[in-house]
């Protein structure tokens, strides 16, 4: 039996990183937060901006920019697999924004409400995978705060 990758990206996602790598002139990495002043949405950062340790775990990267989480969210959500996306508006925190004004978004089947998905969007890894951290209609892990989320 293979294991499933624990992080993917969409192909915008990948396109968008590509820009924000070259904008950056550098490799970038992702950390997933787990909430509060950030939201719960992955922050991308300049590689090394973000100090790892101990209570970080290492799930994967998305064309070799490293995707993290910390390891009390990892377990609380149940270990899950993530899929990388983008969307409109500019990002939270101190994460790095796309290139085109949007920010990054991470989608996990343990951020979707009781129902299952809406129609029109793809379970794309494994049985009922898409979405992120706290529960949504759509699967994407993060606060949806901002006008147009």
């Amino acid at each position: 039996m293979t294991d499933q990758p624990r992080i993917q990206a969409t192909p915008a996602a990948r396109a968008a990183l590509e820009a924000v790598r070259a904008r950056e002139g550098g490799q970038v990495m992702f950390v997933q937060s787990g909430g509060c002043c950030a939201g719960s949405v992955p922050m991308c950062f300049a590689e090394g901006e973000y100090l790892t340790g101990d209570g970080d775990v290492l799930l994967g990267d998305v064309d070799g920019a490293p995707f993290y989480i910390e390891r009390t969210l990892n377990e609380a959500l149940g270990r899950p697999a993530f899929v990388l996306d983008v969307a409109p508006g500019g990002p939270e925190g101190f994460s790095l924004g796309t290139t085109d004004g949007g920010h990054f978004v991470s989608r996990s089947e343990s951020c979707l409400l009781p129902g299952g998905l809406p129609s029109g969007v793809r379970k794309p890894v494994r049985d009922g995978l898409v979405g992120s951290a706290g529960p949504s209609d759509d699967g994407e892990c993060g606060n949806k705060t901002r006008e147009g989320d």
